[in-house]
């Protein structure tokens, strides 16, 4: 019998009890298992942080080394913190002098591969997505006296909040409290060991593609400022989050274009940045259309508070700006047809409308949402709808659709009032509307809310926005449309263009009395292999935001489901997501075992040598293993990389299970050889194989492949 201790060590050492009334978990953590608990010695010796920010796009290295001082082999999980914004995309396991390069699989294959090879004695890492922000990596069968490097790489957006961006690598995740007992959550905190020792060395490049001024909140950190760039190095412990915050300056409005040419896609984003806050500028007439909610579920409290907010952003508008108010319940009312000049008697008008408004019947916001929607606007005036409601509606999905196919009429801004806010289509109001989400809630001071509203919103710096190309061809573009630039956040432009990279890309916008366009030429900016890498991933990460979290799809014409849309994406682009992981199997330790197990063919095992194991991993290049192989179909797909120059003398594939024994040898004839190869497995049974293609008693390639039921 196998007897196992679970040992917590955490980052910050805390005390408690969980209970339904304190959330008490914090992250990271480790929950180790071995044979020999007695022995146990296991820590994580440092973590390597390696961070490039290409102008609004954070691109991360993290590189942790793991250690058993002991004298048994052990597993361990390491559930840690990350980014909610966070795609990671990459993932390599350093055991020894081989490197392993992680797949992505769907989830539960993942959990299958790194189950086998766990029963088999074989080192292998896992890691997956609990949460946006909660990671976990799985370790399986660390060898005694030995290290193992586990590299994970991570893109995300920094958005602005006025006008700072801010990058933070988190340390901890804060306490969760759960009624389902998910194991990542439960943990016992009495054997906590702080890992106070524990090396912290971070490498932060900041490359704004304008002037910047950069400063570390959290920690001790000197920048080196070059042109349009900043560095710094900061080498301590764990126990606080890492945050930079960094400006950009300049009083005028400021383009920026960066490019990434892939192997198969290239990669563009464009970037306005508006003047600084603290600049004086003149902005547009703005129009104002509250979409206010007076539903049942908004009885007392949260109508009171309604109401009061209300009164302080009319208050708050400019004698120069138009506003309108729609109520709605089950049906909606309009204080004006079209909007109204600010002045006092239609103030008062709406004042007394507003506090005359009772609570009652059900939460029809849509047609509320469409009903502002067919409304005349102004001319000439930055278009602003102001949604105020708790959100208790099941039009979720409906709500954020329709503002997304309407960018281009308004910008969106949503408040949600009262003591049972549903932060959902909140949240996902302003996210799919581009805007900001703000929350009033009984004891708030709704007369500060109300201010960072006004200071949020009262600055459009410029509207009408259009984006046109020439001479360059390009496609999956985000956002679909441009709303207006506010003081507080950038506009960015991002997608796909098609090679050479010899066109233009031109911004219009009104600007106060007047007019801006910029024009951006794309053969004036380097395709840059190395700072701009994430660029491919940022739009990858957006549709699967707003698939898993705000239910849009990208084929909604198809009977492609949501989860099957982002699984594809997860496979397509390497991306860690809700239905995809990072596996990585030592494979070459079954070579290791297989000849211990000796070298007689006829013992059905896969003969191996100390040059045969070192050339199975030299060229992983040659070929890789296409589609899914079942029981019912055990048909394996090979798509070979360069088929015309494989030389067939003497070379035959090679099938063996996860312990390394022969399966079956197949020799391979010229008039076989084609892009894509197709083998006829026969009966297997579900599990983990290996394909090898070897040639005069050399392994040239191996990849491994897994049988489902």
């Amino acid at each position: 019998m196998r007897i196992y201790l679970t040992i917590l060590l955490m980052l910050i050492a805390s005390t408690g009890l969980m209970t339904a009334q304190e959330d008490v978990t914090e992250c990271p953590y480790f929950s180790v298992t071995t044979e020999n608990p007695e022995e146990l010695q296991f820590s994580l010796l440092s973590t390597n942080v390696d961070a490039t920010i290409s102008g609004v796009i954070a691109n991360v290295v993290v590189e942790q080394t793991y250690f058993n001082a002991g004298d048994s082999p052990l597993d361990a999980t390491y559930v840690f913190p990350m980014s909610s914004q966070a795609a990671v995309y990459a993932m390599e396991m350093v055991v020894g002098d081989r490197t392993i390069v992680a797949e992505i699989r769907r989830k539960d294959e993942a959990q299958e591969i790194f189950n086998e090879a766990n029963e088999a004695g074989v080192t292998a890492s896992l890691l997956e997505q609990n949460r946006p922000n909660v990671f976990q990596m799985s370790l399986a069968n660390i060898a005694p006296g030995e290290s193992i490097q586990v590299l994970m790489t991570y893109t995300e957006l920094l958005v602005p909040n006025d006008g700072v961006y801010q990058f933070v690598f988190p340390n901890i995740v804060g306490p969760r409290y759960t009624t389902s007992n998910e194991p990542w959550v439960v943990q016992s905190i009495e054997n906590a060991v702080p890992l106070a020792q524990t090396d912290l060395n971070i490498l932060l490049k900041i490359n704004a593609g304008m002037p910047l001024q950069a400063e570390c909140s959290s920690h001790q950190a000197t920048f080196d400022y070059q042109s349009n760039s900043a560095r710094t190095t900061v080498a301590t412990n764990p126990g606080s989050d890492f945050i930079v915050n960094y400006t950009l300056d300049g009083d005028q409005i400021e383009t920026g274009l960066l490019l990434y040419e892939g192997e198969e896609e290239n990669f563009f984003l464009s970037m306005i940045q508006p003047a600084r806050p603290d600049l004086p500028f003149e902005s547009p007439p703005r129009e104002y259309i509250f979409i206010m909610d007076v539903s049942g579920s908004m009885n007392g409290m949260p109508l009171d508070l309604s109401q009061q907010l209300m009164q302080n952003l009319l208050d708050g508008m400019n004698t120069e700006d138009k506003f309108n108010i729609i109520y709605f319940a089950g049906s909606s009312a309009a204080l004006a047809e079209n909007s109204l000049e600010v002045n006092p008697e239609n103030i008062m008008l709406a004042q007394n409308m507003t506090n005359g408004q009772n609570s009652g019947g059900s939460t029809n916001l849509l047609p509320a949402m469409q009903r502002a929607l067919n409304m005349e606007g102004t001319e000439g005036f930055s278009r602003t709808f102001v949604i105020l409601t708790d959100g208790q509606v099941t039009v979720e999905t409906a709500a954020f659709q329709l503002i997304r196919d309407n960018l281009d009429e308004a910008n969106f801004f949503a408040f949600g009032i009262g003591n049972s806010v549903n932060r959902y289509i909140i949240e996902g109001l302003a996210y799919v509307g581009e805007g900001k989400s703000f929350v009033a809630t009984y004891g708030d001071d709704v007369d500060e809310i109300a201010e960072q509203f006004e200071r949020y919103i009262e600055r459009p710096v410029l509207t009408n926005i259009e984006a046109d190309f020439e001479g360059i061809e390009v496609y999956d573009i985000e956002p679909l449309t441009i709303p207006d630039v506010f003081a507080q956040r950038p506009i960015i432009v991002f997608g796909k263009y098609e090679e050479p990279a010899d066109g233009t890309i031109s911004i219009y916008g009104d600007y106060g009395d007047g007019h801006v366009a910029a024009s951006l030429d794309f053969a004036d900016y380097a395709e840059d292999t190395e700072e701009n890498i994430a660029l491919k991933y940022l739009w990858a990460r957006k549709k699967i935001k707003l698939m898993s979290d705000y239910g849009i799809g990208s084929n909604e014409q198809d009977e492609i489901s949501i989860e099957e849309e982002i699984t594809q994406l997860g496979l397509d682009y390497s991306l860690v997501t809700a239905f995809t992981s990072f596996v990585a199997v030592d494979s070459s330790a079954l070579a290791n075992q297989t000849e211990e197990a000796g070298n007689n063919p006829d013992d059905g095992v896969f003969v191996s040598n100390d040059d045969l194991l070192a050339s199975s991993i030299a060229d992983a290049s040659l070929f890789r293993v296409v589609g899914a192989v079942t029981e019912v179909e055990p048909l394996l797909r090979l798509k070979l990389n360069d088929p015309d120059n494989l030389a067939t003398e003497q070379l035959t594939i090679q099938i063996t299970d996860i312990n390394g024994r022969l399966i079956e040898t197949i020799r391979v004839q010229s008039d076989q050889i084609k892009e894509i190869l197709e083998l006829d497995l026969g009966p297997l049974s579900a599990g983990i194989y290996f394909v090898s293609f070897v040639s005069e008693q050399q392994i040239l390639a191996s990849e491994k492949f897994m049988i489902k039921r």
